[in-house]
């Protein structure tokens, strides 16, 4: 294996073309230098320089050698300032997995943006995935951030998360509708209405606790339709289908002819997680997770106790 320092020696002595130069330049005694040049011609059963009394010169294979020990000292030097990047999280890879709602509410392109104001370099691969298939990826390290509608379970000895995102909901009604010019709502307003419920791809838990917040609230809703993306509901809403639940975040979304109401009474609310594994072996992922707990308003030290 190639001494790097010998290396050195070499080309400030290929350089200057004097061995006494040479030293000075590299703060050593020519003695030394001397004798490691030396050591590198005889470990390359190499001639590199032609020597008399008056200059030391390169010779035709010694000019060879030069070009190519300058390119890979170059690219060494290239790869330690990389290592060093890399290290303080400037450049690198994310591989992110997340659930629509995670883009819906903004909470990734946000973090996203953020991200790429203050580290440019970085590059992003994002993965739409099940909830179990982010934890799983997390586990395998296939995944450094999940996005998830629920968190592991409490304990986990591999991994770590908080949440980034309560949302609440707004209903969604057809602007034709005779509820659509009423300021405020009650519950009894709402009672023998036809609707269109989001049934989550994640969980069909997830529409049980939604009838059952609408039974705590004061009126079972009448289900005649049901969607597995909320932008499906809005629009069927939007088609005079029926009215709708959707997360307070997608109320930009909402398409012409939908009429959006507060219901302050309704305490159901669309959760968000983040979650990355405990071992962090890489900077840039520390520093994406701290980006998303601080949009969100929570303590990174906290978080990670």
């Amino acid at each position: 294996m190639l001494d790097i320092r010998q290396l050195q020696y070499f080309v400030a002595v290929a350089e200057e073309e004097h061995v006494g130069r040479a030293a000075e330049r590299l703060h050593i005694s020519q003695s030394p230098l001397s004798r490691q040049i030396a050591q590198l011609e005889d470990k390359l059963g190499l001639t590199l320089f032609e020597r008399n009394a008056q200059r030391i010169r390169l010779t035709r294979d010694g000019r060879t050698f030069l070009a190519e020990t300058q390119a890979f000292l170059t690219h060494g030097n290239r790869l330690e300032a990389l290592a060093r990047r890399l290290g303080r999280g400037d450049e690198g890879g994310l591989c992110i997995g997340y659930i629509e709602n995670a883009m819906h509410s903004g909470v990734l392109p946000d973090g996203l943006r953020a991200l790429r104001l203050s580290r440019p370099a970085v590059h992003v691969a994002l993965y739409n995935m099940h909830s179990a298939e982010q934890v799983e990826g997390l586990r395998q390290r296939s995944l450094d951030i999940a996005l998830l509608c629920e968190p592991p379970l409490p304990g986990d000895p591999d991994l770590d998360c908080a949440q980034v995102l309560s949302d609440p909901m707004l209903l969604a009604m057809p602007e034709t509708h005779a509820l659509a010019s009423k300021e405020t709502l009650t519950p009894e307003d709402l009672a023998g209405q036809e609707w269109i419920a989001v049934l989550h791809k994640e969980s069909a838990l997830k529409h049980d606790h939604f009838v059952a917040a609408c039974a705590r609230a004061g009126f079972t809703p009448d289900i005649r339709m049901e969607a597995t993306e909320p932008l499906t509901a809005l629009g069927l809403v939007a088609a005079g289908l029926g009215m709708a639940m959707i997360q307070h975040s997608l109320r930009q979304h909402a398409p012409a002819g939908v009429v959006l109401r507060g219901l302050p009474w309704f305490n159901y609310r669309t959760p968000l997680w983040a979650a990355w594994h405990k071992v962090n072996l890489r900077p840039l992922v520390g520093i994406f997770r701290a980006t998303l707990l601080a949009q969100a308003g929570v303590d990174s030290a906290a978080a990670e106790a």
